[in-house]
């Protein structure tokens, strides 16, 4: 009796994962690029070994700051995209039905700042120089909102790729 219980707790455990793994995967197939644009800091303070802390221009934005008073400590605003796909806060979200194009983008509020996460980028060691002039972290959504940042884009707004060096590694012995 206890190992088909413990069977049936890995299956559904199994199965929790795969589904979270295939829900991921379903938004970077299909999902929509939205760029936010990342709030001018000292690289030299971001770089830490393999990652790159992130802090986004809406979350210091006037219209946010002037908003920010008396809203919850966890939440969403709402956001939308220009002509260059740059995402722009239009408002926090108190329920209300969103308009055409907008998205909603889940905050917490620490002390007198907003935060959104995800805040901070991985990457693999030594590629820290490809990264250091990033402009824009580029997220995808589905259509519930949820959310992936899949990558850093230059000031071109295009998608920073890093070049593989272990293919050439492999073509030039």
């Amino acid at each position: 009796m206890r190992s088909k219980i413990m069977i049936g707790l890995a299956v559904l455990i199994f199965g929790a994962l795969n589904y979270g793994i295939y829900e991921k995967e379903q938004i970077l197939d299909k999902g929509e690029i939205l760029l936010l644009e990342l709030a001018p800091v000292d690289p030299r303070s971001l770089m830490q070994g393999d990652y790159m802390n992130l802090r986004y221009a809406v979350e210091r934005a006037e219209p946010v700051k002037a908003q920010m008073e008396g809203q919850q400590k966890r939440g969403y605003m709402v956001i939308k995209p220009d002509a260059d796909n740059v995402a722009k806060f239009v408002r926090f979200h108190a329920g209300e039905e969103l308009q055409a194009g907008e998205r909603l983008l889940r905050f917490h509020k620490e002390y007198s700042r907003i935060t959104i996460v995800p805040d901070s980028f991985l990457f693999q060691e030594g590629h820290a120089k490809f990264y250091e002039n990033a402009k824009y972290g580029v997220f995808k959504f589905d259509e519930n909102d949820k959310r992936l940042l899949v990558g850093l884009a230059g000031e071109d707004r295009k998608l920073i790729v890093v070049p593989d060096s272990d293919s050439r590694a492999l073509a030039h012995p």
